[in-house]
């Protein structure tokens, strides 16, 4: 301590000091209290009371927070359970909004083909990883009166079809899928084909449209469409042209088709259980 009243800081605390006292009593001495002299003791000391006001308000917070501390938990335990109130209320909201949504969708198409029987909206809730094909699963099963191999559609048209259904599941194959094969007819021309998946074009979202008449008229931009058979109702749309190529053999054509649904972006899709001249699953072509 002794040490402390010979160093360099002391002596200009001193001086500083000094010189404070000399004003003040040279103020007094010269006339007491002037404007002046008030200024100057202003300026003297607003460091120090600008640092005692900081040391006062955080003193005044910390003794708050102490003493308040079970008041504070509390209100922000309150706080936490009302933010959770509306969250839920947001994502109920949310949820009915979609359900609306798909119902709405679901009165379309009811109201557009009359004689389909749905499933109702089915929500996509996986999709098989490394699949090339983009195959996924749906929300509904058997107990919701779908079979293997009944199609499966959104208000666009043709997605895929069935192929493993359990209780309160189902797995849908795509178009991309060479296992799916699906008669189709050139809106235009009515030229006939069958839509078949293919490994390479599955990579670029597209598959193939083979067994096409050499002689028939069809070309880059035409639309395709579902032509009708015991498993696929008819006029469903599947995509357009966007290649038209002749066989190997010269025998027919081929052409390669960008389908209208992408499944990857497909979040709510409807499953026709019946519809006139359906077959039944188990005799399917597609087994």
């Amino acid at each position: 301590m002794r040490d402390f009243f010979k160093t360099t800081k002391f002596k200009i605390l001193a001086a500083l000091m000094a010189v404070i006292v000399g004003i003040a009593v040279y103020s007094l001495t010269q006339g007491g209290y002037s404007p002046d002299s008030a200024s100057v003791f202003s300026f003297l000391f607003e460091p120090f009371q600008k640092f005692s006001t900081q040391i006062s308000d955080k003193v005044t917070s910390t003794l708050d927070m102490l003493f308040n501390a079970e008041k504070y938990y509390k209100e922000n335990i309150e706080l936490k359970d009302t933010l959770n109130e509306i969250y839920n209320d947001i994502i109920d909201y949310d949820k009915i909004t979609r359900e609306n949504e798909q119902l709405r969708v679901l009165l379309g198409l009811k109201e557009e083909y009359d004689d389909y029987v749905f499933s109702p909206p089915c929500t996509v809730i996986a999709r098989t990883t490394g699949d090339p094909y983009h195959s996924f699963t749906i929300d509904k099963g058997s107990d919701d009166g779908i079979e293997p191999y009944d199609p499966v559609i959104t208000s666009s048209g043709l997605v895929g079809v069935c192929y493993d259904v359990a209780r309160s599941t189902s797995k849908v194959r795509t178009l991309y899928s060479p296992r799916t094969a699906v008669g189709v007819t050139v809106v235009r021309t009515k030229a006939t084909g069958i839509i078949e998946g293919d490994y390479e074009l599955a990579e670029d979202g597209c598959c193939r449209m083979n067994y096409i008449s050499k002689n028939a008229d069809v070309k880059v931009g035409d639309i395709i469409v579902t032509s009708g058979s015991e498993t696929f109702p008819a006029n469903q749309l599947i995509g357009t042209i966007t290649e038209v190529g002749m066989e190997d053999s010269g025998l027919s054509k081929y052409a390669v088709i960008k389908p209208a649904i992408d499944p990857d972006n497909v979040s709510t899709v409807f499953v026709i259980t019946s519809f006139n001249g359906q077959q039944g699953g188990d005799e399917s072509p597609l087994a």
